[in-house]
């Protein structure tokens, strides 16, 4: 294994995975196997993606028109390139359907990751987002790594820490101390973090985790390699990778009729808050449809052998 700059060697080790007391997707508790790897120390940043743009010319899925010919009774074909910006709401709303505060800003991309009057100067520090699944593979492949699996991802976010809620203890706040960027307040609408420090924060800004990796909890999602499926709690005996026709089964059974897949997300986000999402947790997971890429999504990588 070569382990890049600014990587962390992970020992091989066996741990329990899952968590059978928060979101019904997280359960059962298995014991997986995971084999020594590296795993980048920050989140991907706008400046490690800039550097991957410029030295290849890539354009991400939400710089070009998005195809919606998949979807049937579509109104159109495609819509502008852009992607979806999180807006807060004027009050309450019903935390059942996050349209209440997510936008598909036309001209939104990594970057400009508000919208076509932002841009990512004086943030080249923070998560890269807006990038959909295609987009960090082909960052990790020009990089010389690959994207974690789900059971890579968890272990090192435990940090050698086990039995634990949070990736530094049970208490969500020890002695007041706010250890990862989420949501301060009542989600969507009212913040108490200053004005301008509500959205993504530099990498490494808040504690490491027991590996010495950063932001294992919060700032941004993550992608992972496994397609999203629900455990079967009598049929884990590959717990940590989806069988090859589990691309099938990562379809969202809400929507039968949009056939788009979805990978495992992990880590939480600054939008994750214990009154609406209490996922910035190591154990919680969450499916995201692979061409779809957000204000608050982004991906570290691994090298294994």
């Amino acid at each position: 294994m070569v382990a890049h700059e600014n990587m962390v060697e992970i020992p091989a080790g066996e741990f329990l995975m899952g968590s059978e007391s928060f979101y019904p997707e997280e359960a059962p508790v298995r014991r997986v196997a995971v084999e020594r790897f590296a795993i980048d120390r920050f989140h991907v940043t706008n400046a490690d993606f800039r550097r991957f743009v410029e030295a290849t010319g890539y354009v991400t899925l939400a710089e070009r028109p998005l195809d919606l010919s998949s979807i049937p009774g579509a109104p159109v074909a495609s819509v502008p390139a852009g992607s979806m910006v999180f807006t807060p709401t004027e009050g309450p709303v019903d935390l059942g359907d996050s349209r209440a505060w997510w936008r598909y800003v036309t001209g939104a991309n990594w970057r400009h990751p508000q919208g076509p009057e932002s841009a990512i100067d004086a943030i080249l520090d923070h998560p890269v987002v807006h990038v959909a699944y295609e987009d960090a593979e082909a960052y990790a492949a020009w990089a010389g790594k690959s994207l974690p699996t789900e059971a890579e991802w968890e272990y090192a976010a435990r940090g050698g820490r086990y039995g634990t809620i949070f990736i530094w203890g049970d208490e969500i706040a020890p002695d007041g101390t706010i250890m990862a960027n989420t949501w301060q307040g009542e989600f969507p609408y009212l913040s108490l973090k200053p004005k301008g420090e509500d959205r993504t924060t530099p990498v490494g800004s808040f504690p490491p985790n027991g590996y010495g990796l950063y932001d294992m909890a919060g700032n941004a999602w993550e992608w992972t390699s496994d397609w999203f499926s629900l455990h079967d709690a009598h049929a884990v005996a590959s717990p940590c990778c989806a069988p090859p026709s589990a691309v099938e089964g990562s379809y969202d059974p809400e929507h039968p009729d949009i056939r788009i897949p979805r990978k495992v997300l992990k880590g939480g986000s600054h939008l994750c808050a214990p009154n609406y999402c209490l996922r910035f947790r190591p154990s919680a997971r969450m499916p995201q449809m692979i061409d779809t890429g957000m204000s608050h999504l982004g991906f570290r990588c691994v090298v294994r052998g």
